[in-house]
C-alpha cells in the first residue's frame, strides 16, 4: 500500500478520535496536503507534508508511513514526523500562553444565576445605599 485517503490516515495516525471528525476537519480546510486544501477522498503519500490545526494549535508533518488500521499510539506516531519549525512554534506559543494567560479563562462559571443576582443586587444596596439613615 503506497497511499491512502487522508481522512484514514488521519485516524490511524490518531490526530482525530473518529474518522467522521477527520472527515469534517479536512472538508473544514483544517489540514493541507503541501500547502493545499484538499478533500477527504485525497490520497496521502509517503513524504506529504501535511499542516493540522486542532483548536488553536497548528502542526505540520511529514508523512513517514502509510496503515489503514488504528494502532496504539507509540505505533501511529511512527507514522510521521513533526517538523522542527513545528515543535519551535508550538512551544513558543505555549510559553506566550503561559506569560499571558487569557483573562477569559480564568473566569469560573457563565452567567450569573438568579439567586447569584439577587445576592450581588442585596450586596450593592447595602453597601451603596443612598438613604439619609446612617
Amino acid at each position: 500500500m503506497d497511499s491512502l485517503r487522508i481522512d484514514k490516515w488521519l485516524w490511524a495516525a490518531r490526530f482525530y478520535k473518529t474518522r467522521s471528525l477527520a472527515c469534517d476537519e479536512v472538508t473544514k480546510h483544517r489540514v493541507q496536503i503541501n500547502g493545499q486544501d484538499v478533500k477527504p477522498a485525497r490520497e496521502v503519500k509517503v513524504g506529504d507534508t501535511l499542516t493540522v490545526r486542532q483548536g488553536n494549535i497548528t502542526k505540520t508533518v511529514q508523512v513517514k508511513g502509510i496503515s489503514a488500521a488504528r494502532g496504539s499510539a507509540p505505533v501511529a506516531q511512527l507514522l510521521y514526523e513533526e517538523t522542527a519549525e513545528s515543535m519551535a512554534l508550538r512551544a513558543k506559543l505555549a510559553e506566550q500562553n503561559r506569560m499571558a494567560a487569557e483573562p477569559a479563562h480564568s473566569i469560573e462559571h457563565g452567567r450569573p444565576t438568579k439567586r447569584d443576582r439577587r445576592q450581588i443586587e442585596h450586596a450593592w444596596n447595602e453597601r451603596w445605599s443612598a438613604s439619609t439613615d446612617t
